[in-house]
């Protein structure tokens, strides 16, 4: 893989991009082919059943909930390692309801897998967005949306006909839900931290964020290549089981917001109809990023290294766009 050696990050050689090989099933090779011709399907209809159905009809958030985890169910999806910090393990039920998230909490969440998003909606069922690396501003999207953007390319700039809000304005319009957030902007293989999304600077301040690591046994389900549906099918579905190591960081604040409303971004997000994003993008450049922003950014990305054990690399963005384009030239 030296050809793609300038993709890797320059202090630790961490290649956060590469895809992460599949152990090789030897001789239990035919009970992995049968594990997949038996999964495949249901795990097809459970999706199709849930996205077209269900999701649409007055079931309750129970009802979606549990909908959610048969189709995490299906290809074995079932032990969760949940770690909460400072909770010791198995004294949560007796801990305060603070230590997670909670209505008008904004969780800043690693970005690997789809499965990323399907767990956090069957356990916080969460407003997801999509952040940028050139805007501050999120674009509110679906679940279905989120999980697929796993396996899309990445992009520097949100879709033209995006609808852009900052984070203080969604929290605003939804009281009673919580917030999702991949600041990282692009799926990784979990070794490493991207630099983080401007995005999560636009949280109020009285807005508590949880920093939450995702981390895969085995590895091989994470998606850093964009549209590798079959590779990923493959692995989600022969193997027996997986396991899903859950971290939940204690919570931080936006400290660079100032404790009276902000009013900074509300020619352009108060206004459901101006969604342009044209005249938001690049904005940042312009503005730059103060010490204290920077302090609330590295205080959530550390948090994020720190429950994933890994490091943070100084890589991004555009740095994936153009691992994607080798990548596909080699592929061709």
């Amino acid at each position: 893989m030296e050809k793609y050696s300038q993709y890797r990050d320059r202090a630790s050689g961490i290649a956060p991009f590469l895809p992460v090989p599949t152990v090789s099933a030897g001789i239990y090779y035919p009970f992995h082919l049968f594990l997949f011709f038996i999964r495949l399907p249901l795990l097809l209809a459970a999706i199709l059943t849930y996205f077209l159905f269900l999701q649409w009809l007055p079931i309750g958030s129970l009802g979606k909930k549990a909908s959610l985890w048969l189709i995490l169910g299906v290809p074995g999806i079932w032990w969760i390692d949940l770690q909460v910090d400072g909770v010791k393990k198995g004294s949560l039920a007796q801990q305060h309801r603070s230590r997670v998230p909670q209505p008008q909490s904004i969780i800043a969440c690693s970005s690997t897998s789809p499965i990323d998003a399907l767990y956090l909606a069957a356990i916080f069922d969460p407003i997801f967005t999509a952040s940028y690396p050139s805007t501050r501003l999120v674009q509110p999207i679906t679940l279905l949306q989120a999980a697929l953007n796993a396996f899309s390319r990445p992009r520097s700039y949100p879709p033209t006909c995006a609808r852009l809000v900052d984070l203080e304005t969604l929290v605003r319009r939804h009281p009673n839900r919580v917030i999702a957030v991949f600041p990282e902007c692009t799926t990784t293989n979990g070794r490493g931290i991207l630099s983080l999304s401007q995005s999560l600077l636009t949280a109020p301040r009285t807005s508590k964020i949880f920093p939450i690591n995702l981390r895969y046994t085995p590895p091989d389900i994470t998606t850093p290549v964009p549209a590798s549906y079959s590779k990923f099918l493959w692995n989600l579905t022969s193997q027996p089981t997986h396991c899903i190591r859950v971290r939940i960081a204690e919570s931080l604040q936006n400290t660079s917001r100032p404790p009276t409303k902000d009013t900074k971004y509300s020619e352009s997000v108060h206004d459901d109809t101006a969604s342009s994003s044209d005249t938001l993008l690049g904005s940042e450049d312009a503005e730059g990023i103060t010490s204290a922003e920077k302090i609330v950014l590295n205080k959530v990305a550390e948090a994020l290294a720190r429950l994933g054990r890994v490091k943070r690399v100084g890589l991004g963005v555009e740095d994936k766009i153009g691992f994607v384009n080798a990548w596909s030239r080699r592929r061709r």
